[in-house]
């Protein structure tokens, strides 16, 4: 990777991670105080988005594994940190969307990572999506972050795949045409 495509990937990833603890750490901060009581609706667009503040002392979808799950899972967050960042640092050419996918993550699971090592509460969640009584989990800027970065990095690992495939078998046509004597 030359200097400059390693510069923009290391401004599109800092730049991504950062944005989304600043705005997680404010939102969350914000909810927490202005979202009073606790538990209490707040109707942003009508019954179907409504802010109210809860705390998930588990993982996603308040998976839990007891009175030790704030470490268990913020022991999962750190290695998740570690492994992103190695993703990033391993990218080798400039593919800002990769990149910024691994920063949206990264700065998602810094983020609920910070709310662990907070207070034994459990990571602050507070955006309630659906229509009636069909409600998605609640959740929160970081949630927000991680699972596009995920899908993102999904979506580019495949293209990825697809197009090693297509070099590939490209590649093997070619060996094919030449063993056979065929122009």
């Amino acid at each position: 990777m030359t200097n400059a495509s390693g510069s923009r990937n290391r401004l599109v990833f800092w730049t991504a991670a950062v944005s989304v603890v600043a705005l997680d750490v404010v939102t969350k901060w914000l909810a927490v105080r202005q979202l009073q009581p606790p538990g209490s609706m707040h109707r942003i667009i009508g019954d179907v988005v409504r802010f109210r503040v809860a705390f998930n002392p588990g993982a996603a979808f308040s998976m839990s594994v007891g009175d030790k799950s704030r470490y268990f899972f913020g022991g999962l967050a750190l290695v998740a940190l570690i492994v992103l960042w190695w993703l990033y640092r391993t990218t080798k050419k400039p593919d800002l969307v990769r990149v910024f996918a691994l920063g949206l993550a990264w700065g998602g699971a810094a983020g609920n990572l910070i709310d662990r090592f907070r207070g034994p509460l459990g990571v602050v969640d507070f955006i309630d999506i659906g229509v009636g009584n069909v409600r998605f989990w609640t959740f929160n800027v970081a949630d927000s972050a991680v699972t596009i970065g995920a899908l993102t990095l999904a979506f580019v690992l495949w293209r990825e795949d697809r197009e090693k495939l297509a070099i590939a078998a490209g590649e093997a046509a070619m060996r094919d045409e030449a063993s056979t004597g065929v122009q």
